[in-house]
């Protein structure tokens, strides 16, 4: 990764807070770019996760530690970054959270203009989904800053968030509010917004995002990371595969990216090929012995609600969007072309480095394959925090390095003081009853008739 030290970030010494901060893709980041950070995650087996790479972390509520401990948390943060739960948001959830986007609006708008803590939460207690208003934590952390003796009411000097693309609304009014009313206090941050696409950042993988990166006003605006891949097109893929299959050969990466636009003047796109599965799995590295190719992946699920309709994908194409499902993707092994026999599924290492995570990342706990589905892809993140602090577009290469895991001394240390104990979780963590969010729709009971 470039290092921050070879140019002047906008702010001295960033400490990243990351919300919601699942197994740490935000925090392998910022270690990537020699940035600090400190996350908090109410989920137990991320946290063992977060805790075997070494990352500092808090097994906490974030809505409980910004309701009774927030003066506790460092005062030196002046990054706070996150990924709110987006299940009631997606396309693949129940749908309640982009039903209640005016309402969550209405939220915003109330929490700028200083309306009190106690009647917010009495109105959102109102809400089918509590996730839904777990988006408002980002905005409610920030004001809880400018109000923290601790912080000498300083505000956070840059926000960075991430959510699934029909979240992107939401976040243009965030900036509305940030850019024209301000904080309770009166700060103003510069922001933009966009929906990325994941595989243009060097993610073998295609995912798309929604993104807010706000600056503290005296700043200066940020813009978007410029993308360093191009963007892979499914139609110009299916094209090229079909045309060269007619030569009697398989499309090379080159030809199965999109081709470069004309620049004019001479001038010709720098723009490198998006990463593929085979690229990102092929060769050994670590403990991963490299991944035979070629191959082809079949999803676990169907598009557009049909079964009949699943993904599929070779080695020579970035991967679908990694969910909770990549361990049940079905790969195929293929010989002269011709495919052979079903081979092993993705490992969770390999499924990682489909994230972007490094080799070795010591994935630990119950629901691994949730936790990679998850995360932030740590190269995205990274592309996110050097836009928002001015620093130079990141290299991916400090990410392909195998992760260095933990020592047990100091997982306790990092354990005793995200959960009060070296071994175990204390009365201070979320209950393991809370790990199982309550449905948002409650299933009808079939009739004894029936």
């Amino acid at each position: 990764m470039t290092s921050a030290a070879s140019h002047e970030s906008i702010i001295d010494k960033p400490y990243i807070l990351d919300l919601f901060a699942g197994p740490g893709g935000l925090d392998v980041a910022g270690h990537a770019l020699d940035i600090p950070s400190l996350g908090i995650e109410w989920d137990r087996s991320a946290c063992l996760t977060r805790y075997a790479a070494g990352l500092d972390t808090l097994h906490a509520d974030v809505s409980s530690v910004r309701q009774e401990s927030f003066e506790s948390l460092p005062p030196e943060i002046n990054v706070l970054a996150g990924g709110p739960p987006c299940q009631t948001y997606s396309v693949a959830g129940s749908g309640v959270g982009r039903k209640a986007l005016d309402d969550v609006k209405g939220f915003i708008e109330r929490l700028m203009a200083g309306d009190s803590d106690e009647h917010i939460d009495e109105e959102l207690r109102k809400l089918s989904d509590p996730r839904t208003a777990l988006v408002l934590e980002p905005l409610r952390y920030a004001i809880q800053a400018t109000r923290s003796p601790n912080r000498g009411h300083r505000p956070y000097d840059l926000i960075v968030l991430e959510q699934v693309p029909a979240v992107e609304a939401l976040w243009r009014h965030y900036a509305l509010v940030l850019e024209n009313t301000g904080l309770p206090d009166g700060t103003k941050y510069k922001v933009v917004v966009g929906v990325l696409n994941t595989e243009t950042y060097g993610v073998p993988q295609t995912r798309s995002r929604a993104v807010l990166i706000a600056r503290r006003e005296a700043l200066g605006r940020p813009t978007l990371p410029a993308p360093t891949h191009r963007a892979y097109e499914a139609r110009e893929w299916n094209r090229l595969e079909a045309a060269s299959a007619g030569r009697g050969h398989q499309p090379t990466l080159d030809e199965g990216s999109v081709p470069a636009p004309d620049k004019g003047q001479g001038q010709t796109d720098t723009l490198s090929p998006w990463l593929s599965m085979g690229e990102a799995l092929g060769r050994p590295v670590g403990t991963h012995p490299g991944r035979k190719t070629p191959f082809l992946v079949r999803s676990n699920y169907g598009s557009s609600g049909m079964a009949g309709r699943r993904g599929v994908r070779t080695d020579r194409q970035p991967a679908t969007t990694v969910t909770g499902r990549i361990s049940r993707f079905v790969v195929f092994e293929h010989l002269d072309d011709k495919i052979v026999h079903e081979g092993p599924r993705f490992s969770m290492n390999e499924a990682g480095m489909l994230q972007s995570f490094p080799p070795d990342y010591p994935w630990s706990g119950t629901a691994q394959a949730q936790q990679v589905g998850n995360a932030v892809p740590p190269l995205f993140g990274a592309h996110l925090l050097s836009a928002a602090l001015g620093l130079p577009t990141p290299s991916p290469e400090a990410l392909r390095k195998p992760w260095q895991r933990a020592t047990e001394e100091q997982r306790a240390k990092l354990r005793s003081h995200g959960c009060g104990a070296a071994d175990d979780c204390t009365a201070s963590c979320p209950s393991s009853a809370d790990q199982t969010p309550p449905r948002s729709v409650p299933i009808r009971k079939k009739a004894a008739a029936e």
